[in-house]
């Protein structure tokens, strides 16, 4: 998968796109992943890639020839399956997205920053709009990072244990169940017996009403 992430503020990217399970899936060469820089598709002396709003207001916008330009530049090399803008009043992202974009080939992000960016982007270049939850961030570094991390964990491959992955909150519309590790007792607190009976059935259908009743508890929503 080759994944391109387009900002205004690229050093906000770096750290976390070399890390942990990203890191890993880049050394298997998995995926492939780019950071551009707005401020290099700029024409003026000051690199500027934001405005005021026609119409007044408060926030500055990102302006439009900057994005236009980079896309066009990386639309020239390939085909991209979506073009994907990270925004506050984007469809809720989901594990259901997250499936679904881990099986495209080529995708590009377009991170947001101020007040919004020039609209006649989302009308010609955008495929989809992402939010990752009701509520406003600085700008769509993070949440570009929230997204690719999510979709990069389910490329075959990329886990060491893929059957972990598959029981992961939200697969199958339930959330995951508790879990334990050595020592079998600490403070007092113990491990449920069931897990070191060696019955494996027993065990399974332990952590399948587990993931059930605490569905019920915490996200009911998610059981209809």
């Amino acid at each position: 998968m080759k994944i391109e992430i387009i900002t205004g503020f690229p050093k906000l990217l770096r750290s976390p796109l070399n890390e942990s399970i990203i890191r890993q899936a880049k050394k298997k060469k998995l995926v492939s992943i780019r950071v551009h820089d707005l401020r290099k598709y700029t024409h003026d002396k000051h690199k500027t890639i934001d405005d005021t709003p026609y119409g007044g207001g408060a926030g500055m916008i990102l302006k439009p020839e900057p994005i236009f330009e980079c896309i066009d530049s990386l639309q020239k090399k390939r085909e991209y399956d979506e073009v994907i803008y990270l925004t506050a009043d984007g469809e809720t992202f989901s594990q259901k997205y997250a499936n679904e974009l881990s099986l495209k080939k080529n995708l590009i992000f377009l991170c947001g920053h101020y007040k919004s960016i020039d609209h006649r982007v989302r009308e010609k270049l955008i495929t989809k709009e992402i939010s990752i939850g009701d509520y406003v961030l600085t700008g769509g570094e993070l949440a570009a990072l929230v997204v690719v991390d999510a979709i990069i964990r389910l490329i075959p491959g990329v886990l060491g244990d893929s059957e972990s992955m598959l029981t992961d909150s939200f697969q199958e519309d339930l959330l995951d169940c508790p879990s334990y590790t050595k020592p079998a007792e600490y403070r007092g607190m113990k491990v449920p017996a069931i897990l070191l009976s060696g019955d494996h059935k027993a065990i399974e259908r332990w952590r399948r009403e587990q993931r059930i009743e605490r569905t019920k508890q915490r996200r009911k929503g998610l059981l209809s």
